[in-house]
């Protein structure tokens, strides 16, 4: 295949197959080369989260050069086309450290307006969630299924997923607790997994804070491709990470806001 055959779909997978190569050996090995990013707490890095996006960055260098990068291990290269990589070679690091399969490599192409393309990719699973205009697919041991939202139509039925139980500030985490006192489940520790979950119609609700751009930009995509909304706690745009809110359909976007909203 030439250069220029190839679309941006071709590009997002090839950098998923990629990462995926580069970071299952060190997956659930004794030596992850780990260090810690925040002195005043614990942010790990491994050496597969940086391997991972060295390889991305490279494939991107060869075949969109013009196009920017947005990666959480190496920081932004500014772009000459207006559309943007977005990469984070390894959400939720701790989880990876843990030996639990909630992890994963985000990956997005996004232009002024926000993420147009996402993929959520569970290497050692093999689940590859994708959402696109005209196409959001589950591609994984069961083959290829199409991604849906659930309909659920109220708060008491719905499910919760949020990362971490201290979510955010003291008045993040009362506003997540508001909500959570009227859904029929709250589960915790499940990073970006949540929001593929989400997209494939397991669960109702992903609320969080804190997020950086890297973290929500391929789960924008995907979950709003399978019919869901991502917002901020206000109802705007969250492309740049924050408050991020995340819902199956509008019904329960709208009961789950008004209550954020007082935050």
């Amino acid at each position: 295949m030439t250069q220029t055959a190839l679309t941006d779909l071709d590009i997002a997978n090839m950098l998923a197959d990629t990462a995926r190569e580069v970071i299952l050996p060190y997956f659930r090995h004794p030596d992850l080369g780990t260090e810690n990013k925040d002195a005043g707490g614990f942010d790990p890095v491994t050496e597969a989260d940086r391997a991972a996006e060295q390889a991305m960055r490279a494939i991107l260098a060869r075949h969109r050069p013009e196009d920017g990068i947005l990666g959480e291990e190496f920081g932004a290269r500014p772009g000459r086309s207006g559309r943007t990589w977005v990469l984070d070679p390894i959400d939720g690091t701790r989880g990876f450290l843990s030996g639990t399969p909630t992890w994963g490599v985000l990956i997005a192409l996004s232009g002024a307006e926000g993420p147009e393309l996402g993929i959520i990719d569970q290497p050692y699973t093999g689940e590859r969630f994708t959402g696109a205009p005209g196409l959001a697919v589950l591609d994984g041991p069961r083959g290829r299924t199409p991604l849906a939202t659930r309909a659920t139509a109220s708060l008491d039925q719905a499910i919760l997923f949020t990362t971490f139980p201290e979510v955010g500030t003291p008045e993040e985490r009362a506003g997540f607790d508001a909500v959570a006192g009227r859904v029929r489940l709250t589960r915790y520790g499940m990073d970006c997994y949540a929001y593929a979950l989400l997209a494939a119609g397991q669960i109702d609700l992903v609320i969080e804070a804190g997020l950086n751009s890297y973290d929500i930009h391929a789960p924008i995509a995907v979950i709003e491709a399978a019919g869901g909304l991502v917002t901020d706690w206000q109802g705007g745009p969250v492309h740049d990470g924050g408050r991020v809110l995340a819902a199956a359909n509008p019904i329960l976007h709208q009961a789950a806001l008004e209550i954020l909203r007082r935050v």
